[in-house]
């Protein structure tokens, strides 16, 4: 065995401890899948020492090695090893997360893993695979969601390499992606994936704005200030639309209202206005409230970061580390923030 696959099984005795027989096959997979993740990985330094690497390519891979840099000695994070290398994945290997919820009330289905704690998806290495297991949850009466993940992190028990889809994103949001998963090495709170996901995302987005300013890339720079405003102006909405569908469930409704109230909130997404078209898509695909639950684990309570920020004067070091200490002082971590933030007015 390499070095990956033996602490790949580490995990996996780990979890065969407390899981069933269900759980332990999908962990068994998923083990095996990120094995040969990490099997492929290839030092970027080596990547941008070999001749034939094209220039798009050499670009990227130069913007990952700053980002990680910039993560490290500018915000604090904890990187480890991650980032420094390159995995060549094909479209197969892009984790398929699914998420369920109970369809007369907002409620997520949960699944309880070791490490991670209680959270409201599974991921899968196949799509074949990830469909199937959201079809079994319809049969059950549950609304489901099948979405493809732009990237994961192994929380640093692994040295995360950067996945070769990656490169063809726009330099902003492969910054952003990058700061965003190095967070999660940096602080993960068991069982709040919405405040882990949530943190991140403030983290990543405020993270790639200083990044670019900082390097003096000014389009980059205002691609990704546009895109933070978009993804407040998101959460908030998200929110909203939550809020009606909690009460309209409180008095229940046919699934005539039911649709009513989801093409509502589209009609609501088409009534703003918008800088980027980030959040298009939200506009078209069905939607249920899976989808609205899943999407709203990265987008809560956004404005809650954002006050912290501005309280600090744009210090975002300063920033990250206020709220990791808060999140961790008592036992619901947007509640730590928020009291905390009380408590210094």
């Amino acid at each position: 065995m390499n070095v990956p696959q033996v602490a790949a099984l580490g995990c996996l005795l780990l979890a065969m401890q407390s899981c069933s027989a269900e759980d332990v096959g999908y962990v068994v997979r998923a083990a095996y899948e990120e094995a040969r993740i990490l099997a492929r990985r290839q030092s970027i330094d080596a990547v941008l020492a070999d001749a034939d690497t094209d220039a798009e390519t050499r670009a990227k891979l130069e913007l990952t090695t700053q980002s990680r840099a910039f993560a490290e000695s500018r915000l604090g994070l904890d990187v480890g090893g991650s980032y420094r290398s390159l995995a060549a994945v094909d479209q197969d290997q892009v984790v398929h997360v699914v998420s369920a919820a109970h369809r007369n009330r907002l409620e997520a289905v949960t699944w309880w893993f070791p490490i991670a704690g209680s959270v409201p998806y599974r991921g899968y290495f196949q799509r074949d695979a990830a469909v199937a297991f959201a079809e079994s949850l319809e049969d059950e009466g549950y609304d489901t969601y099948v979405r493809r993940a732009v990237a994961f992190s192994t929380l640093g028990y692994f040295d995360d390499p950067l996945l070769s889809h990656l490169l063809r994103h726009r330099d902003e949001v492969l910054a952003e992606t990058i700061i965003h998963e190095l967070l999660h090495s940096t602080i993960y709170l068991p069982g709040h994936t919405a405040f882990n996901e949530s943190f991140a995302n403030f983290v990543g987005h405020r993270g790639a704005i200083a990044f670019f300013e900082e390097r003096g890339a000014h389009d980059e720079a205002a691609r990704a200030r546009d895109r933070w405003a978009d993804t407040l102006q998101f959460g908030e909405f998200l929110a909203g639309v939550l809020a009606d569908l909690r009460s309209a469930y409180a008095r229940e409704v046919t699934e005539d209202e039911r649709a009513g109230l989801f093409d509502a909130a589209r009609a609501g997404f088409h009534a703003r206005t918008w800088r980027t078209t980030e959040y298009d898509r939200f506009a078209s695909e069905p939607l249920n409230n899976a989808v609205l639950l899943a999407r709203h684990v990265y987008f809560d309570r956004l404005e809650l970061f954002e006050e912290v920020y501005q309280r600090f004067a744009g210090d975002l070091p300063a920033t990250i580390a206020w709220i990791a200490q808060a999140a961790r002082a008592g036992d619901e971590p947007f509640d730590g923030v928020q009291s905390a933030l009380a408590a210094a007015h």
